[in-house]
């Protein structure tokens, strides 16, 4: 997955992360609740991570009553059915691009813009599951955050 180029079709991307969504959701009998869909929908609203207090506001505004707790809740469900993943660097939240796929969080961060962009490659998980190894160490889980900036933002010269 790249960066969204300037004439992405986001609509197609948010229909195709609800519907793997569901699919996921489906083969592990999980139910994937009205506040929970809309959650991730608000979630996939764009490709940048965002936070659960902007997911509040957003349910407000969108006539739904919800407490924290609930976004948290949703958040958590979301993430423990490998939906959403969460990015420490915001403290906020992003689609998952490959749901049902074990797979290490491997996140490009661009300061300019804030958009975010998964990827996954063997090589980087490869080098941090054997330097792991030659320290007596077992990986069960990584997610690394790069922040740079995008072409685009270098473009237009917003780099930081």
């Amino acid at each position: 997955m790249s960066f969204p180029v300037p004439h992405h079709d986001h609509g197609a991307c948010v229909r195709a992360a609800m519907a793997a969504a569901e699919e996921q959701c489906r083969r592990r009998g999980a139910r994937l609740t009205d506040i929970r869909r809309r959650v991730l929908e608000l979630v996939w609203g764009s490709h940048q991570p965002v936070g659960a207090y902007a997911l509040l506001d957003a349910l407000a505004k969108g006539g739904w009553s919800a407490a924290p707790p609930t976004v948290y809740r949703a958040l958590e469900f979301l993430q423990a059915h490998g939906l959403v993943h969460r990015i420490a660097l915001f403290n906020a939240f992003i689609g998952c691009a490959r749901p049902g796929h074990h797979h290490a969080g491997q996140f490009l961060l661009c300061s300019g813009c804030g958009s975010a962009v998964e990827l996954e490659d063997a090589k980087v998980d490869d080098a941090i599951i054997a330097a792991a190894a030659r320290n007596g160490f077992s990986v069960t889980r990584q997610t690394i955050e790069i922040e740079g900036v995008c072409a685009t933002c270098r473009a237009k010269g917003q780099e930081q």
